[in-house]
């Protein structure tokens, strides 16, 4: 079963005195892009977590969020009191000696300085770590989880529209002689016009042969078929087949270009009109496949 790339997992982890949030969410990228957003009592297992995710994600823009908040009013951010004091002294110092007014909202002002706030939290130890860990691996699963119910519901996506295309692949054959047969009479027409010039009808027929083998789609037909059923193996080989998947789509993609060019039959264009409908739905969607 192939995975989506898009998903999203979140999961908490409850200690005596704070709550812990982990959250990752995916979305589509040619290679893996991780982001982490990871407080600073954690930060010492950031490349801990970012191996971890590397290993189980595989490929994906995957941003991952570690959010805490305190339970109860004991809390590990201060307020740094002898830096703002040491503010409020520095600053009407220079308010005098430039004769300009004070702040008129001291608070305000003051809570934007550098190191007007300070965090207490200390390492967290390994038991408090084993519990945010576990919360991690469990925002993981339900992320994978969530890949995988969208890649089931792609997977059946891309069986109806291989199925489409396989179906509009076998009435090319019922437009196949009489667009042959169109071609000849018209030949045969033109020719008719020309009555009162003399040709050689030996050479004639050998155009005319190689005239329609140039619009011969026997081969073409052949290697659609074949490529429609190769995408739908790949599909189901597993999860991982994304950029194959992609490349398959563009073989499909030409060889339906090819019949397009080469039908020269009203009938036939429209169907491969359709069949590049029901391709670029399935183009689309790719791109969203692990």
């Amino acid at each position: 079963m192939i995975q989506s790339m898009t998903g999203f997992g979140k999961a908490v982890a409850e200690l005596p005195d704070k709550k812990v949030t982990v959250e990752i969410k995916s979305l589509n990228s040619r290679q893996l892009d991780l982001n982490a957003r990871v407080p600073p009592a954690y930060r010492e297992k950031e490349m801990l977590m970012r191996n971890e995710l590397m290993q189980m994600l595989e490929r994906g823009k995957i941003d991952l969020t570690v959010s805490i908040e305190s339970v109860g009013r004991d809390t590990s951010i201060r307020l740094n009191r002898p830096a703002l004091e040491s503010y409020v002294e520095q600053i009407r110092e220079i308010a005098g000696s430039l004769h300009v007014a004070e702040p008129a909202d001291w608070f305000a002002t003051l809570l934007r300085m550098p190191d007007a706030v300070q965090n207490d939290a200390t390492q967290p130890d390994e038991a408090e770590w084993n519990v945010v860990h576990d919360a991690f691996i469990e925002a993981v699963r339900l992320l994978t989880d969530f890949r995988t119910q969208e890649g089931a519901m792609l997977q059946k996506l891309f069986e109806e529209k291989i199925a489409g295309i396989a179906q509009l692949l076998k009435q090319v054959d019922a437009c196949e002689e009489e667009r042959i047969e169109k071609i000849k009479s018209r030949i045969t027409d033109n020719l008719r016009k020309l009555a009162d010039t003399d040709y050689d009808r030996s050479r004639f027929e050998q155009e005319m042969i190689y005239y329609l083998e140039k619009l011969d789609v026997d081969e073409e037909k052949m290697r659609l078929d074949n490529h429609l059923k190769y995408f739908i193996d790949t599909l189901h080989t597993g999860h991982g087949q994304g950029k194959k998947l992609g490349f398959i789509v563009q073989e499909i993609g030409r060889e339906i270009n090819t019949l397009g060019s080469k039908s020269n039959h009203a009938g036939m264009q429209k169907i491969v009109v359709q069949m590049k409908d029901e391709l670029e739905q399935i183009r689309e969607q790719v791109l969203n496949v692990l």
